[in-house]
């Protein structure tokens, strides 16, 4: 009898768990509840009831972000678009502009082939190669 009540029991908690599992692949993955999306985030001062918009952050129809514009009082402090190759998820160019939407800074990334970041170019406005970036990666 008792082994009767541990295999029933055995069996229910299998049960649950495979609904459980069921569940979580039902939900959409992160990329796909960005897509098209438009994230605003709003600041309100102490003391004060006027919101501000404080940052924005667009994703495209396959859920990569591809602008985000950050404000301050005076309207859009910074802007940084993102551009993909192909339906890549990894990032091979980000363009950063000014207040006067100026473009202030060019980088562009490689990747190891288990994708991660490898190395990171960054260009002056006019084209030319200021700096270079590599990545370490290392585990303890």
């Amino acid at each position: 009898m008792k082994k009767i009540l541990v295999l029933g029991l055995m069996g229910l908690i299998g049960l649950m768990g495979v609904a459980e599992a069921q569940t979580q692949n039902d939900k959409p993955s992160k990329r796909e509840r960005k897509k098209n999306l438009v994230v605003k985030e709003w600041n309100t001062r102490a003391g004060s009831t006027v919101p501000y918009l404080d940052n924005m952050v667009t994703y495209d129809e396959q859920g990569r972000k591809i602008e985000e514009i950050e404000y301050a009082s005076y309207g859009q402090k910074k802007r940084t678009t993102y551009s993909y190759e192909g339906n890549s998820t990894k990032c091979k160019e980000q363009v950063e502009y000014n207040d006067k939407n100026k473009v202030v800074r060019i980088k562009q990334f490689e990747y190891n082939d288990d994708g991660t970041k490898k190395r990171q170019l960054n260009y002056k406005p006019n084209g030319k190669l200021e700096t270079t970036k590599t990545f370490e990666y290392s585990y303890k």
